[in-house]
């Protein structure tokens, strides 16, 4: 496939474009190549405008979401202690039945094993949702050590096999092994 060697007035008219209306527009308005804008483009650091704006629309669900989710981490909390604190209060357990078909109301100083048990176990999947939610905020440095590794990929881009000690093979020559005698 021939390569076509494009003006810097062509260049520059074509990130122009690219801005402003993206590379499909480029492609239809000036014939060149969608691939070939975009890579102009991203050595030049021009973005479209409709990338700008999808990036901060983004952002801004991002933050919507964030807000949610601690929201609901405030409520969780709250159900959770509302929950634990129902272990310590008189509970009413209510038979039915017997020979007559008798209603029977008891008040307990505190709830049944098998109700604390069951009320506990609510607390625990509460908070479980509550660690699950901020786990989604926290990410422990992960965004920095990402951007780290991104900008060292992009210095490493221009290293090639001749770079790294190797005279133009991609394997090591082997050195002979000493005879025994």
């Amino acid at each position: 496939m021939a390569r076509n060697n494009y003006t810097a007035k062509q260049k520059a008219e074509a990130l122009v474009l690219y801005r402003e209306h993206g590379p499909t527009a480029v492609q239809k308005q000036l014939g060149i190549p969608k691939n070939t804008v975009a890579s102009w483009a991203k050595a030049s650091g021009v973005r479209t405008v409709r990338t700008s704006r999808t990036r901060a629309a983004t952002e801004a669900r991002s933050v919507d979401l964030k807000a949610r989710r601690q929201e609901l981490t405030g409520l969780l909390l709250e159900d959770a202690h509302r929950l634990r604190a129902q272990l310590w209060l008189p509970a009413k357990v209510i038979n039915f039945g017997g020979k007559d078909n008798t209603l029977a109301e008891t008040t307990l100083d505190e709830p049944l094993f098998v109700d604390k048990k069951n009320i506990m176990s609510s607390v625990n999947m509460a908070l479980g949702s509550v660690i699950k939610l901020e786990a989604v905020d926290n990410d422990n440095g992960s965004a920095n050590a990402k951007s780290m590794l991104e900008r060292l990929a992009e210095q490493l881009q221009g290293v090639t096999l001749a770079d790294d000690g190797f005279s133009g093979s991609s394997e090591p020559e082997a050195t002979p092994l000493p005879r025994e005698e």
